[in-house]
């Protein structure tokens, strides 16, 4: 029994500091899958705005602003309310950004608001919402909520 219980606390010795010391890489391998609001890669990103597709400079400068918003909070989505987040009663026409993650397609809808900007993010059958400040997209609003009203 105590050789038992030897064996099994040098093998969670040995898995703690395997645990503690991984290399960067790794550990920025893990925490990228679990990552909500994960960075683009312009070259596999699509952007449209009113099912016409943005492409160049303007393009880039968004993806940028996007990749260096602040993360602010989630939002629960309740099953079967998708669809509020997605076409929500203030008639603001979001961005759509159709990009890959690794094998995964993923659709970000943004809406800009003066104070923050919600995305809604929808990838295989999931539906995530959350807020982030972004200075660039936040001004986007202003002409957008102007040219609805």
């Amino acid at each position: 029994m105590t050789g038992l219980a030897l064996v099994l606390t040098i093998l969670f010795g040995l898995l703690k500091i395997l645990i503690s010391c991984l290399p960067s890489d790794s550990v920025k391998w893990i925490i990228g899958k679990y990552e909500m609001h994960a960075k683009l890669n312009a070259e596999n990103t699509v952007v449209t705005y009113e099912d016409k597709r943005i492409e160049g400079e303007e393009a880039n400068q968004i993806i940028d602003t996007f990749n260096n918003g602040i993360f602010l909070e989630q939002y629960y989505i309740f099953p079967g309310n998708e669809q509020m987040f997605l076409h929500p009663e203030n008639g603001v026409t979001p961005l759509v950004i159709d990009t890959k993650k690794g094998k995964k397609d993923v659709k970000l809808f943004l809406f800009s608001y003066s104070d923050h900007v919600d995305v809604v993010k929808q990838y295989k059958k999931k539906t995530i919402s959350y807020s982030l400040r972004s200075a660039k997209l936040q001004e986007r609003s202003m002409p957008l909520t102007a040219e609805i009203v």
